[in-house]
């Protein structure tokens, strides 16, 4: 299957940020490459750094950047490790910095690498290949009361509880290998009629578990203590989010970043903290209406700026 990926506030996110035609820019989830595209064909010397840890969207990324290799750089990693990266390439700061924390429509239409629950397959949803963990370890490995809790925190699932037990008693008969198991085991866990009411079962709990698979919300903490390092004065961050615990790191993190003073309010400053810079998006930015009906997958989408002192 082709490697496909519709880019979303694909405009918005670039616009964002304020591209310097000699700056230095990365893309930490270069994907098919949508964004970068349009941040490199803004660039004449300068450079865009494409980052991404699934090979097979590497692939698809240096075909769709042909004609540009003289200012494109593709690495395979995790944009947590961007420091890392920037520093083996002998580059101390950038101009911008861009995260679409989107899956790909080609992860989810792709059916061996199991993140759909539309599809039989392996119970994988590993992003990097490489990595060891997958969906399958944690769901025949984990306790009922941690299967619990990510099914509830990172699915927001309100069975969450229900789902947890039927996965542990199933398991216990035989090991939970396919996506279609799991969709069953899920169906069984939830109500007829409240699973007539609404989208598809399964889409909260494969969401939680991917998240827990590929360490999402741990990968972004992590890259956000360190990402105002990485840029410039002025430099900009953007970053599409598509979920309420994704989109609650960002907004809290940018808020440190514009005011990280400790002390209590009514004091005056003592802890002698300085902003690292200003928050450019008071509310997110959220797709168009006509965005919505061409992909819908981007109506969870929103979009948050920060620019560097």
């Amino acid at each position: 299957m082709e490697f496909s990926h519709r880019s979303v506030l694909l405009n918005e996110a670039v616009e964002g940020l304020n591209i310097r035609p000699d700056g230095i820019y990365v893309d930490g989830t270069l994907g098919g490459a949508g964004h970068s595209l349009e941040i490199v064909k803004r660039l004449t010397t300068g450079r865009l750094i494409g980052i991404d840890q699934d090979e097979d969207a590497i692939g698809a990324a240096k075909e769709r950047l042909k004609g540009y290799e003289d200012r494109v750089t593709v690495v395979k990693n995790n944009f947590e490790n961007v420091r890392t990266v920037l520093d083996s390439l002998g580059i101390e700061k950038v101009d911008g910095i861009l995260l679409d924390l989107g899956v790909s429509s080609y992860q989810f239409d792709e059916g061996d690498r199991g993140f759909s629950y539309r599809t039989d397959a392996p119970l994988d949803m590993r992003m990097d290949r490489q990595s060891e963990k997958t969906a399958a370890d944690i769901v025949n490995g984990y306790s009922e009361s941690e299967l619990y809790r990510i099914i509830r925190d990172y699915g927001e699932e309100p069975f969450a509880k229900n789902i947890a037990k039927h996965i542990v008693r199933y398991r216990d008969q035989e090991p939970i290998q396919t996506t279609l198991q799991l969709v069953e085991i899920i169906k069984s866990a939830i109500p007829a009629k409240i699973r007539a009411k609404g989208g598809h079962p399964a889409k909260q709990t494969f969401q939680a578990i991917r998240i827990e698979c590929n360490r999402e919300l741990d990968v972004l903490s992590k890259f956000l203590l360190v990402v105002a390092d990485a840029l410039q004065g002025n430099g900009r961050i953007a970053i599409i989010t598509f979920h309420s615990l994704e989109d609650r790191i960002v907004k809290n993190a940018f808020r440190t970043l514009e005011n990280p003073c400790t002390c209590p309010k009514n004091l005056p400053c003592v802890c002698g903290k300085k902003p690292l810079g200003k928050v450019i998006t008071r509310k997110p930015i959220l797709p168009s209406e006509e965005e919505m009906i061409e992909n819908p997958r981007s109506k969870s989408a929103k979009l948050r700026i920060f620019e560097k002192m």
